[in-house]
Order: C-alpha cells, then sequence, then structure tokens
C-alpha cells in the first residue's frame, strides 16, 4: 500500500464527531473487507504532528445504530492500513456523582451487557483473549498525562457499562449498574476493544460525560472553556430522562475540546509504542489474511 496511506495511530470518532481534518487537507481511502464495509471511509491526515487514519463509528451521517456497528470491518481496515494504537473518542452518560456532564474519562474497565454482536474473529478456533485490562497501560498512561495538562474536568479511571442500545436506560437499570459498579454507560465499546486486541492493536479510550443517567448523576454540570453551556442550563434535572437530541447538542457544543483532547493524546503516542500480545501474533495475522 501507498507509505502516505499507511499510518500506526488510529482515532474512531464516537457521537458527534463525524470529522477530524480540515477540509482539504486528509486523504480519504475506501477500505474493501471480508466483513462488509466500514462505518465511514476512513481519512488519513496529520494531527499533532502525527499520521492518523480517522474513522466515525457511526458513519458520517450517524446512520449506524449502535448494535448495527460492524466493528470487526472497521478494525480490520485500521489494521491493514498499519494501524497498531486506537485513540478511541466516545459519548458516555454519567452513572456516579463523580462523574459529571461535561467530564473528561479516561476508560480503564468494562462491564459487558450487550448481546448479538458479532466479538471475536476467531469463529473457526479456540482463542480466549486476556480480557483483564481491557485498554493498554502505555497508551493509558500517556492520555492520562496528556488529559491532565489541559485543564478540563478529568477522570484518569472509570468503568464503563456497555450496554445494547439503542434505547436508553431505565431508572431501575441505570441504580442496578450504579450499585454494580459502573462509573459511566455507552452503547460502542464492546466488541471495539476486544476485537482491536485480537488484530494487535492496543487501544485507549476518551469519554466525555454528556448527560446524568436517568437522572442518576449530580445536579451540578462540569463545563469547560469550549463548553457554551450557560450557568443556568448547566443544571442537571435529575427527574428528565436523557434524549438523543440533548446528548448531540452537548456534544457539538463541546466538539472543540473534545477534538484537541484527542489531539493531545495523539501527540503523546510513544514513537516506539508497541502494543500487548494477548493473543498469538500468528493468529492475529491469519485473520489478516482474509480477502474480501
Amino acid at each position: 500500500m501507498d507509505n502516505e496511506k499507511t499510518t500506526t495511530i488510529g482515532v474512531i470518532g464516537g457521537s458527534g464527531l463525524y470529522e477530524l481534518f480540515e477540509p482539504g487537507t486528509a486523504d480519504e481511502v475506501d477500505v474493501p473487507t471480508p466483513f462488509g464495509p466500514t462505518s465511514s471511509p476512513i481519512s488519513i491526515g496529520t494531527m499533532s504532528g502525527r499520521r492518523v487514519a480517522f474513522l466515525t463509528r457511526h458513519g458520517r451521517a450517524h446512520s449506524v445504530a449502535p448494535h448495527r456497528i460492524e466493528h470487526r470491518a472497521n478494525l480490520w481496515a485500521l489494521r491493514s492500513l498499519g494501524v497498531r494504537a486506537v485513540v478511541s473518542s466516545s459519548a458516555v452518560g454519567g452513572l456516579h456523582p463523580d462523574y459529571a456532564p461535561g467530564t473528561f474519562v479516561v476508560t480503564d474497565q468494562l462491564i459487558d451487557r450487550t448481546w448479538g454482536r458479532a466479538d471475536t474473529y476467531f469463529e473457526d478456533e479456540v482463542r480466549h483473549l486476556s480480557f483483564a485490562d481491557p485498554f493498554d497501560p502505555v497508551l493509558r498512561r500517556a492520555a492520562i498525562d496528556a488529559v491532565a495538562a489541559l485543564d478540563v474536568p478529568f477522570r484518569p479511571t472509570g468503568t464503563c457499562v456497555v450496554i445494547q442500545g439503542p434505547r436508553f436506560s431505565s431508572r431501575a437499570e441505570s441504580v442496578w449498574m450504579r450499585e454494580a459498579g459502573g462509573h459511566t454507560i455507552n452503547m460502542t465499546m464492546t466488541p471495539e476493544v476486544p476485537l482491536a486486541a485480537e488484530l494487535g492493536i492496543g487501544t485507549v479510550n476518551l469519554s466525555f460525560v454528556t448527560d446524568a443517567d436517568a437522572g442518576l448523576a449530580p445536579v451540578t454540570d462540569e463545563t469547560t472553556s469550549t463548553d457554551e453551556t450557560t450557568s443556568t442550563d448547566a443544571t442537571t434535572n435529575t427527574e428528565a430522562p436523557v434524549t438523543h437530541q440533548a446528548v448531540m447538542d452537548r456534544l457539538a457544543r463541546a466538539n472543540e475540546v473534545i477534538v484537541r483532547a484527542i489531539g493531545s493524546i495523539v501527540a503523546a503516542v510513544p514513537e516506539d509504542y508497541t502494543p500487548r500480545e494477548l493473543v498469538p501474533a500468528s493468529a492475529s495475522a491469519r485473520v489478516m489474511e482474509l480477502r474480501p
């Protein structure tokens, strides 16, 4: 493949993040995969002085629902371009008072409540992925240092409960998930993270808390320098259920600071980064030998 269309760093954009580069500054590639089309074409450009491959998880028109995302295609395509480190961007709800709307989180643990999703590349052989620590520790340390330097509301750890979607939680479910140890809630981190690991890709997740899930998080929101929420509407109605439009509005207001945080993490990825080998490299290579 053309060296201009290869890179070792990938960014997967979550809800609200559909473009990463200025218009006309990136190359766009469509990568055929054995698992069907990717959620969006992949853009390859420069961010923070590094070559980056970017795709948006839900498609550029937000047309792919959480339970319909073909994560296998997305990650296979990124790996075929040379990606070994993924910076994953996610919108999450807050389940815990310490994770207020407007807070960034470098997620360190997952609780998977999804079902029926294609969650492994190894359908025809037995491979048991070591998944005690889902996110790469080297990338997490780099991300924590990078985000801490930005002077934004920030949590260096957090357990995310991943639900099936596309519906939001009931109040009873929110209480149950908080009592189970969840700090945030999301619909897409699995199977994305374990599938990346099966291909020898390390992942770090940067989450942005958009809402108090089913009204469980604190009354007072955090605000950021580019979040245009006023002091009046920075108060979460603890009785009001989350809506998709409210989430998207919050993400739009915070887009600038989210992109800035992602850029800081990209810059912090070590030049000599090597991901953990959580399955044998030979097994990952066999998956990459599959033809579209």
